[in-house]
């Protein structure tokens, strides 16, 4: 059985159009290729003075970039190896298993593709994806090994994004507990991307561009490539590195930074030939949560991740967009 999503079923119409719109890309080759900030973790178990070189460096980062990379992050490489092992089965398993409603008993929609919203190869997204609340880990067959592997790389990254979370926060003078008070481990969640060999790379993304919602995203990636980012009005390349994990700011840090931090701008490239895979890490508060930013004035008024979601939702059905952080400015 076709293990593929039925793209071309789903998107003739589109595809038919744009051909004979003769579209233009939308995406094209030759970007520049640039290695993200890197940030050695175990500067940090070192002298007073190396560490706080460390924290100071990953809060540049955080305001240049809106990314960087860890190395000696804590999370073992045979860990990763084994989430990607049990991503892989997973999304080579029959794409009418993969959509059945209780798909792994998940959540609804938790099996995802394309973009059901496209109108135009320029919003259509070549990739499918496992987005799984960890609060739904439980609903999960406790022999499954894509179950245990799962929650062995959640607790890893729960304890490691809070960590950033907490050191980036010491240059804002946030209070040391604001993450431990308002992120339980519950409350983030796992995407697990894969991306089909596309046929028109040059003219659809693999994932369309976007920010993330959260504080923060740990990504642990293949060699494949395919991550850019906006640097300076200018798309950019992200050559991956095979010890590293990817850290991106998400909206809400930027708003609990008062703007000083950057939710930057990003998406995938579709590739011909090869299959990427990915995994992201999105740390989030609870629902209640109220964001608001750190210092005076605010650039935006505060709000619950619960009514941020919601705007979201709104603007995507009636826009096609997330909008996200604008709609919140003062």
């Amino acid at each position: 059985m076709a293990i593929e999503p039925p793209f071309f079923e789903k998107y003739k119409a589109i595809l038919q159009s744009s051909a004979n719109e003769k579209e233009k890309p939308s995406t094209v080759e030759g970007f520049d290729e640039l290695e993200l900030p890197l940030i050695d973790l175990s500067h940090l178990n070192l002298g007073q003075l190396e560490r706080q070189e460390c924290i100071e460096k990953m809060g540049q980062a955080a305001i240049e970039w809106g990314f960087f990379q860890i190395v000696n992050h804590g999370v073992p490489d045979e860990l990763l190896n084994r989430l990607k092992q049990e991503q892989i089965k997973v999304f080579q398993q029959p794409f009418d298993k993969k959509s059945e409603s209780n798909f792994l008993n998940l959540s609804v929609q938790s099996y995802r593709w394309g973009n059901p919203l496209a109108t135009s190869l320029r919003n259509l997204s070549w990739s499918e994806a496992l987005h799984i609340s960890l609060k739904d880990i439980s609903k999960m067959d406790e022999y499954n090994k894509l179950r245990s592997t799962i929650e062995e790389y959640a607790e890893k990254a729960n304890f490691l994004a809070q960590r950033l979370a907490e050191y980036l926060a010491q240059n804002l003078g946030i209070k040391a507990n604001y993450f431990q008070e308002n992120c339980s481990p519950s409350s983030s969640s796992l995407r697990m991307n894969r991306y089909p060999p596309c046929p028109y790379p040059s003219m659809m993304f693999g994932i369309i561009p976007h920010t993330d919602t959260d504080f923060l995203t740990i990504v642990s990636q293949d060699q494949v490539g395919g991550l850019q980012l906006k640097r300076n009005g200018r798309w950019v390349s992200v050559k991956p590195n095979p010890k590293a994990l990817v850290v991106n700011i998400g909206d809400f840090y930027q708003a609990l930074s008062n703007g000083v931090y950057k939710s930057i701008t990003h998406r995938v490239i579709a590739n011909q030939e090869t299959e990427r895979y990915s995994a992201a890490y999105f740390y989030c508060p609870t629902y209640e949560t109220v964001i608001e930013s750190c210092s005076k004035p605010s650039l935006y008024k505060k709000f619950s991740f619960k009514e941020y979601r919601e705007q979201i939702q709104k603007d995507v059905k009636a826009t096609g967009d997330k909008v996200g952080l604008s709609r919140f400015l003062l």
